[in-house]
């Protein structure tokens, strides 16, 4: 115990304050961590006990096929698919369509979009690359409360998988484990097939730890902060003035919003407070949602119906930010920078740019510290 009651031994009040929770003011950088990085001297660093047991903090995100090939797309597709948290209906009906005909022919068709966006340095989609890196970069950060901390990442689909990664967090001796979910704003098919995932492994184990999920965090000041902070970034750089910015969701069959899914709302929610924190109106600063699959009645407006219209509309310059991707990923990179860019241009609009994500970006780098802090809170 310290003898000055005004100094704290928790770990975390010594933490940098760059990566410490918002509060109404924000506290300034501290030396060293203003690009991101922990302090260089080993004193800084909270040493672990011998034999102390250790914390997991595990980002996930959607997953990525392994190759750019049809058999690993395929792989990827028929597990996403199956999910009956992404594809509620799973009738008999349905899987003849599934293995008949979407998984022999879209898997040939994703191939060539995978291959467009491919990292070939590493031989792997740039979702795994930033993934990763965001993973490392989350460790460096969270090095000042001590080596106890292991951090590592996961897909919900496909490989590194969250079971494979729970194990290796038992190995390593962690009793207590973060799961932090990389999707912004709530939704079934996937935050919650996380927690599926999550609790199926835990049912195996006889010794189980002690868990915490982290909440969506679409209101999140830090949030809200970088996305406006990577916004102003992008457009700066640009050599155009959008006449609309676009805010682009992933789309949802607008019947699991009907059953409760609260994923609509917080893409509203997401999108008026940024409007708010640009000084934008709902004409300068649109919402839509992309990626539409199936025949059933998804949410809208549809993104790239909404780029066609104001193409046609006479709007020549537009700006679409993803606000709902931690990561650029196929959905960004391809649809949006390619097909939607495509599309825009066909129908009468000049110049189109699409924002990258947050990705490992020292913004959207201490916004994921900063959430991962708060929610080990009493853990550290």
């Amino acid at each position: 115990m310290s003898e000055n009651p005004n100094v704290s031994d928790d770990p975390a009040d010594e933490l940098a304050p760059s990566i410490l929770p918002r509060e109404p003011e924000p506290p300034p950088l501290a030396p060293g961590l203003g690009e991101g990085s922990a302090p260089e001297q080993a004193s800084d660093t909270v040493e672990a006990a011998p034999g102390a047991a250790r914390i997991g903090v595990l980002l996930v995100n959607l997953g990525t096929p392994d190759a750019a090939n049809a058999a690993a797309v395929r792989r990827y597709l028929k597990e996403f698919l199956t999910d009956p948290r992404v594809i509620e209906k799973n009738s008999l009906l349905w899987k003849m369509v599934l293995n008949g005909a979407i998984l022999p022919f879209r898997s040939r068709r994703k191939v060539r979009d995978y291959r467009k966006i491919w990292n070939r340095e590493r031989d792997e989609s740039p979702l795994k690359t930033i993934t990763r890196s965001q993973s490392e970069q989350l460790a460096n950060l969270l090095k000042p409360i001590g080596k106890h901390i292991v951090v590592d990442w996961a897909m919900r689909y496909a490989t590194p998988s969250i079971a494979s990664r729970l194990a290796a967090f038992a190995e390593r001796g962690c009793d207590r484990i973060l799961i932090m979910p990389l999707y912004p704003q709530y939704a079934a098919p996937t935050t919650a097939t996380v927690g599926d995932e999550v609790f199926r492994f835990l049912m195996k184990l006889r010794r189980q730890p002690a868990l915490r999920i982290m909440p969506a965090y679409y209101d999140d000041l830090d949030y809200i902060g970088a996305l406006a902070s990577s916004l102003e970034t992008g457009l700066a750089a640009l050599p155009f003035k959008p006449d609309v910015i676009m805010a682009s969701y992933h789309g949802m069959p607008l019947e699991y919003v009907r059953q409760g899914d609260p994923y609509q709302s917080q893409c509203e929610a997401t999108t008026e407070l940024l409007r708010r924190h640009l000084k934008l109106d709902d004409q300068s600063l649109i919402l839509t949602y992309q990626s539409r699959f199936g025949r059933a009645k998804w949410l809208e407006p549809s993104t790239i119906q909404t780029v066609k219209k104001l193409a046609k509309d006479g709007v020549k310059n537009l700006v679409v930010i993803t606000p709902g991707f931690s990561a650029d990923c196929l959905e960004t990179l391809e649809e949006i920078a390619v097909e939607n860019a495509r599309v825009f241009k066909r129908y009468g609009g000049e110049k189109f740019a699409a924002i990258p994500c947050l990705n490992d970006s020292e913004p959207g780098m201490l916004m994921i510290a900063r959430l991962a802090v708060r929610e080990l809170k009493g853990w550290i």
